[in-house]
């Protein structure tokens, strides 16, 4: 009954016919598995290994620039912290600001930092990318390289960005209930958040993978971000960490090669 709510946004008046219990006793162990279900939260939602992800270190386009990376959503897709019920009007700055003053709120280890996107400036710990410049994968197609330092680390931000958007695209294909017109209690509707990310994580270690989008498909729809809003200053030591990871960048980039063919002698 609970995965019936959760997955396909079933009323539990549509499902008494189904399976023949009243309204009080569908909602009283739907109740019981929500909580059962989020005393997990603390084993299947942690922080990621401090070691550095396989998709980073095999990959030269972001090894060794990003191999301090966290996030929120790790590159396997596992969600790493979830903090709910914040209004959806509020500025990220602020929902930010709450999960780090927790007392079991998020927490940026010792040399790793965060990816972030545009909305958030850049701050230890977390790392945005340029504003202002070329930004979307869209953009850069096979004639279009990065023309600067800036849009080649704006680039591979947003190529690194494309786990959370999958994760996100999982939870809609599984979890009908979070895009639903919500019909139960604003407490509830925060659990069945956490709930439906513990679940998330779960299946991905023990399930398949069948309603996780393909990678192609949204390496192209990486949402735009054209209205930021008002964005607080850049932290100096933090820009400054991320103008040294562009230039690097820049520096080892392997050129795009023209092949010039001989004509033949006569």
């Amino acid at each position: 009954m609970f995965l019936l709510v959760v997955g396909h946004s079933h009323r539990f008046s549509a499902m008494q016919p189904t399976f023949r219990r009243l309204i009080e006793t569908i909602n009283r162990y739907f109740k019981e598995v929500l909580y059962a279900v989020g005393e997990l939260r603390n084993e299947m939602i942690k922080p990621p290994s401090t070691e550095t992800n396989m998709k980073i270190t095999s990959n030269g386009r972001f090894n060794p620039y990003f191999k301090n990376v966290m996030a929120a959503v790790d590159f396997d897709l596992r969600f790493t912290y979830v903090l709910a019920g914040w209004e959806g009007s509020t500025h990220d700055a602020l929902i930010l600001a709450d999960a780090l003053e927790r007392d079991d709120g998020l927490s940026v280890l010792a040399g790793k930092y965060y990816l972030v996107d545009a909305r958030y400036a850049a701050r230890p710990g977390f790392l945005p990318p340029y504003r202002g410049t070329r930004y979307h994968l869209k953009e850069f197609d096979s004639r279009n390289y990065p023309r600067n330092s800036r849009e080649l680390f704006n680039l591979r931000h947003s190529s690194l960005r494309v786990p959370i958007e999958r994760a996100f695209g999982a939870l809609k294909n599984r979890f009908k209930i979070l895009y639903s017109k919500p019909f139960h209690p604003y407490k509830t509707q925060v659990k069945l958040v956490l709930v439906c990310c513990i679940l998330h994580n779960w299946i991905l270690q023990f399930g398949n993978n069948q309603h996780v989008p393909l990678e192609a498909k949204w390496r192209a729809n990486v949402r735009d971000e054209d209205d930021l809003g008002d964005i607080e200053e850049d932290n100096r030591g933090m820009a400054q960490i991320r103008d040294d990871v562009a230039t690097d960048m820049s520096l080892n980039q392997k050129k795009p090669t023209l092949a010039i063919k001989s004509k033949p002698q006569n």
